[in-house]
């Protein structure tokens, strides 16, 4: 099954890489919510992915959204990744990849690399725009940041 705009996102309860406790559910009224599925830290497309997520931060934060990327990497990899690249948004570990499955994300090149796969979430917690695309790491950010406009009018 396919999770599909429209359709309530699943909820998850997280711990960051700064060791905080997130769930989908405590953004519900608040904040849209962005959440990147992305394949690994410190690789050339996830590194310009990162980044230009975090050139874009306050325009998302000025639209009413948080952002939030997601990978199988450890904790301890997130937070490196987050301070050689000023990273201002959280991440979260999947590494049993169960996050990754309840938000359907596909596997990428011949089934070997966890996909990259975006989704802009609403206040209500409903899927607004979903973007799938291993090659193109950079229209995630214009995509996602599209949406968060849009919905906050």
């Amino acid at each position: 099954m396919t999770l599909r705009i429209g359709q309530q996102a699943p909820d998850f309860h997280r711990t960051t890489h700064e060791g905080e406790s997130i769930n989908l559910a405590s953004f519900q009224g608040e904040k849209a919510v962005v959440l990147y599925f992305y394949p690994k830290d410190e690789t050339p497309g996830c590194t310009a992915e990162a980044c230009s997520f975090r050139d874009a931060y306050e325009d998302f934060t000025d639209a009413g959204a948080i952002v939030i990327g997601v990978s199988p990497d450890s904790a301890d990899s997130h937070e490196k990744f987050a301070a050689h690249h000023r990273l201002p948004f959280k991440l979260i570990s999947d590494e049993s990849g169960e996050l990754r499955r309840s938000y359907d994300v596909p596997k990428a090149m011949l089934g070997m690399l966890p996909g990259r796969v975006t989704y802009v979430i609403d206040k209500q917690g409903k899927v607004q725009h979903v973007f799938n695309s291993m090659l193109k790491a950079k229209r995630h950010v214009t995509e996602a940041l599209s949406v968060v406009k849009r919905l906050a009018g």
